[in-house]
Parts: C-alpha cells; sequence; structure tokens
C-alpha cells in the first residue's frame, strides 16, 4: 500500500486542464496526484542564425523546478542547470529538424498517447521496457 493508499498498480488520478495561461498561446496544467506540471508553448518564425535560408525548424525546451517542489527544498537555479535540467534540455536540443519531421511529429502526436506509445513498442520490440 502506498502512502495515498492507492495499490501498487493503481495509478494517480489524472487531470488535464488546457489554455491554463493567458500570456501562452498553447498552454496546459497536468495534474498527477499531488505532482503538477506547468506546460506552455508559443511560436517564433525566426531561427538561430546558422539555419536561417535552409528551410529547417528549432524548437527549444525549458525545465525548472520550483524550489519548495521537493524535500529538502530544492535551491533556485540561476545561472547554472542542475544535472536534471541539463539533461532534459540536452535531449529537446540537439538537432534540429526539417518541416516535413515536424509534419511527421505532430501527424504521430494526433494518434493520441496509447497509439503513440504502441507505435513505439512495435519499433522497439524485445527492447520495450515496460512490462505488460
Amino acid at each position: 500500500m502506498r502512502h495515498d493508499q492507492r495499490q501498487p498498480d493503481q495509478l494517480r488520478p489524472i487531470r488535464i486542464q488546457r489554455g491554463f495561461t493567458g500570456a501562452a498561446p498553447g498552454s496546459v496544467l497536468i495534474e498527477a496526484g499531488r505532482t503538477k506540471v506547468l506546460c506552455t508553448a508559443s511560436l517564433d518564425a525566426q531561427v538561430p542564425p546558422w539555419l536561417a535560408g535552409q528551410g529547417r525548424g528549432w524548437i527549444t525546451a525549458e525545465y525548472s523546478m520550483l524550489p519548495g517542489s521537493t524535500a529538502p527544498r530544492k535551491r533556485r537555479e540561476r545561472e547554472r542547470l542542475d544535472g536534471r535540467s541539463s539533461e532534459i534540455q540536452g535531449t529537446g536540443e540537439q538537432t534540429p529538424f526539417s518541416e516535413t519531421q515536424l509534419g511527421e511529429m505532430l501527424a504521430l502526436a494526433r494518434l493520441g498517447a496509447r497509439r503513440l506509445s504502441e507505435t513505439q513498442k512495435a519499433a522497439l520490440g524485445r527492447l520495450w521496457p515496460f512490462d505488460e
């Protein structure tokens, strides 16, 4: 039994609230039990100078945990990223992508999380890390 009285195989209640912030064109608040994740998205037509004129896009991702999000209190990141943030930003910013690749990613996203997971499982075969 878990501290919140859930069974080991029982998921936390999940809630998704779209349009959570007014400032970003796209935003969502995702809650899984007491864990809350705020995601925002915006669009900028500019790309870094070294990508200009190549017909490619650029996505950046930022990740931050608030100081009170962990116990003991997490220090606020200022100029230096901690290991967790560096890893997430590194995986999100490694390679620029083409407009075609963006379209393919969005088409996969439209299929929904379950279908995307099934596609990943089929592609990975026996390397799939999650048990049924």
